[in-house]
């Protein structure tokens, strides 16, 4: 953590302007955007200081939105994923608009509610060089795409994957209706295994012809 400069000193917490929500050192929080039309900016709070005049700043460190990243945002992206950059900032308090959550993805996707404070991070992503930590995640489905936890899957009870219903020729309606899903690769073993298996009539070799 940065050394105080002198006429600054460290605060605990400091309350957002107009709320009684209180923000500390490690807290998630929406900072006012440039642009007013934009969405809020995400930032986690490393540190809250104020000067001699009681002006109140914070060091935070950014997220990025997908769209804001190298590459842009791409289908496996959710419309609540953030990269946590290594980009560092200092900001008045007063442009922190609230407070929100920025879970991992595994807490992020056994929420039963997403409410629209809630956001998840993935990737760790560097904005001077455009790369993403981990740069390799797990794939699923025939697309071979990560899982996006806005887009409806449905698992093979055979191998456990997960495929989009659109890959396996359904719509999401006739997906949610199913019981059971065997993917099309799984069937078919199942039938060469089955062929393999199935018995002749009494569970007897079938009689050879004589011949005449």
């Amino acid at each position: 953590m940065a050394k105080t400069r002198p006429g600054k000193r460290d605060l605990d917490s400091y309350t957002i302007r107009g709320t009684n929500k209180v923000v500390r050192a490690g807290d998630c929080v929406l900072m006012r955007p440039s642009e007013n039309d934009s969405a809020p900016y995400v930032a986690q709070v490393e540190k809250i200081e104020a000067d001699n005049r009681n002006n109140v700043k914070v060091r935070v460190r950014w997220y990025y939105r997908p769209e804001e990243s190298v590459g842009g945002r791409r289908q496996f992206h959710g419309a609540k994923e953030l990269f946590l950059s290594d980009h560092y900032d200092t900001q008045s308090a007063h442009t922190i608009e609230g407070k929100c959550i920025v879970h991992t993805f595994k807490n992020y996707t056994k929420l039963e509610n997403v409410g629209p404070e809630d956001y998840y991070c993935r990737f760790e992503y560097k904005p001077t060089t455009g790369a993403f930590l981990p740069d390799r995640v797990a794939v699923y489905c025939k697309c071979e795409m990560p899982y996006n936890p806005d887009d409806l899957m449905i698992q093979c009870e055979e191998c456990k994957d997960w495929y989009h219903p659109a890959c396996v020729g359904m719509n999401a309606e006739q997906a949610k209706e199913l019981d059971h899903f065997v993917c099309s690769d799984c069937a078919s073993d199942m039938d060469v295994k089955k062929s393999h298996n199935t018995p002749l009539s009494n569970g007897k070799a079938e009689p050879k012809r004589q011949k005449r």
